[in-house]
């Protein structure tokens, strides 16, 4: 069993967290950070990214350190539902609206787990769709529609 066999689920994830971490960094290298009082558009994605970065070296550290389970096989299938839901979200948010594109990215994304039910995952959706709507339009006043201009928003 070589080094880095130690421990795959650590290593990959290490891996995955540091390109996030890193890929989330360079993109806010475009817009002002400002500082902890006056948070500029980079602030929050730069301070994620950091951590992100940090915790993927921590795992990676750690995969040569202590042994753990061997992977399983990669589930493509069930990456490409929270992808596309991901990717249905970014399309649907003007022409739909907020709580739509919400409920869409929450059952879609939700289809990819071996445990969906339907009745759970459209109350999922509902209740995530109000409180973003409340948290974000509401309280936070950002102006996303919250039913979008495809249907009479």
């Amino acid at each position: 069993m070589g080094i880095l066999n130690r421990n795959p689920k650590d290593l990959w994830t290490g891996v995955l967290f540091t390109v996030v971490g890193l890929a989330a960094v360079y993109f806010a290298q475009n817009h002002p950070i400002g500082n902890a009082m006056r948070m500029g558009p980079a602030y929050f994605p730069t301070m994620l990214g950091t951590l992100l970065v940090l915790i993927g070296i921590a795992l990676v550290l750690r995969s040569f350190i202590r042994s753990g389970l061997p992977l399983d096989r990669f589930a493509l299938g069930k990456v490409a539902w929270v992808v596309g839901s991901i990717l249905l979200f970014g399309l649907l948010l003007r022409g739909m609206g907020l709580v739509i594109a919400i409920i869409v990215i929450v059952i879609v994304s939700a289809y990819a787990s071996q445990k969906f039910r339907w009745p759970v995952a459209v109350a999922l959706a509902v209740g995530i769709a109000i409180s973003s709507a409340i948290v974000f339009i509401v309280l936070l006043g950002i102006p996303i529609p919250i039913i979008g201009t495809w249907i009479g928003g």
